[in-house]
């Protein structure tokens, strides 16, 4: 169920510099082909830099952080990407950005984009293992092998393609290390499902309309982790597998850690499960910030 960034797109104002490099407005400069970021390249490298210093800062940030203070800021942060997913989501929509093979909300990271928001406002236990499972692994193939090319504006594409993915990794890590909502087995089971439901979606969008969200019809014509996988659609069956027991992995220690401290799991599904120590710590915030945090940490 593969997932390989993309962006959507038309063409901006820019100049061709010496050496294949791309200034667009005089601000971002991209390396190789006019309208196109490779893998590695400054940019890219900038970029994953970033993402490592960002999630040691914000995890030790929310674990040690005033409760009530790391709450707020969360939830502000969740209003602000879901209002962003939704103006991103009406801009593929517009006249001088509709394409066909890209304008329609059918990548992981499209219903990522409004699942991650959700984790932040309400910590729903669904969203929070869903984004946890989708952000490190499905997500990730866009922050390790991007295939990005810009098409309307290169500055306004490149931040909304790194505010994407870089927060599809940075919410899942803060939500799980940081406030330690761990995922269960359930919570797994759940997530795979939910991979597997919008595989069929979104496999359906790409038969009626030609276009191969996903990947799912077909290999991206440029080289991604899926050519270690074999050809369609044998990567796909090979990459569902893999996928499991990845996910699994993902899952184990948490179980382990949790059966051995003896941690609840707040919720009739079960899905997730928190040390007492930081329900504690969120009970607290809740009781000052108001009623609806009582339903993230009710045992």
């Amino acid at each position: 169920m593969p997932e390989i960034g993309t962006s959507r797109h038309v063409l901006a104002e820019e100049h061709v510099l010496a050496e294949g490099h791309v200034l667009a407005k005089g601000h971002l400069v991209a390396e190789g082909a006019l309208g196109h970021m490779p893998a590695y390249g400054a940019a890219h490298v900038s970029m994953l830099v970033l993402l490592v210093m960002a999630a040691v800062v914000l995890v030790r940030w929310a674990r040690r952080g005033e409760p009530e203070r790391v709450d707020r800021v969360l939830r502000i942060a969740g209003w602000v990407l879901l209002a962003n997913a939704v103006f991103w989501t009406a801009w593929g929509f517009m006249p001088w950005a509709w394409n066909l093979e890209e304008s329609l909300p059918l990548h992981y990271s499209d219903a990522l984009r409004f699942l991650l928001p959700i984790a932040l406002i309400i910590r729903a236990p669904w969203a929070i293992v869903v984004s946890w499972f989708w952000g490190l692994t499905l997500n990730m193939q866009s922050v390790l092998t991007p295939d990005v090319n810009y098409f309307v504006w290169i500055p306004l594409e490149f931040v909304e393609y790194w505010i994407a993915h870089l927060s599809g990794v940075l919410g899942p890590v803060v939500l799980v290390w940081g406030l330690r909502f761990h995922p269960t087995w359930r919570g797994c089971g759940l997530a795979y499902a939910a991979t597997v439901l919008w595989a069929a979606i979104a496999f359906t969008g790409n038969a009626l309309t030609g276009a191969n969200y996903g990947y799912l019809n077909r290999a991206p014509d440029g080289a991604s982790i899926l050519d270690l996988l074999g050809p369609w659609p044998q990567y796909l069956l090979v990459e569902a597998v893999l996928i499991a027991v990845v996910w699994a992995l993902m899952t184990l220690p948490w179980v382990l850690l949790d059966r051995r401290g003896g941690t609840p799991a707040p919720g009739r599904a079960g899905l997730v499960r928190r040390p007492r120590d930081a329900q504690a710590s969120s009970s607290t915030s809740a009781s000052r910030s108001g009623p609806w945090e009582v339903v993230i940490t009710r045992r």
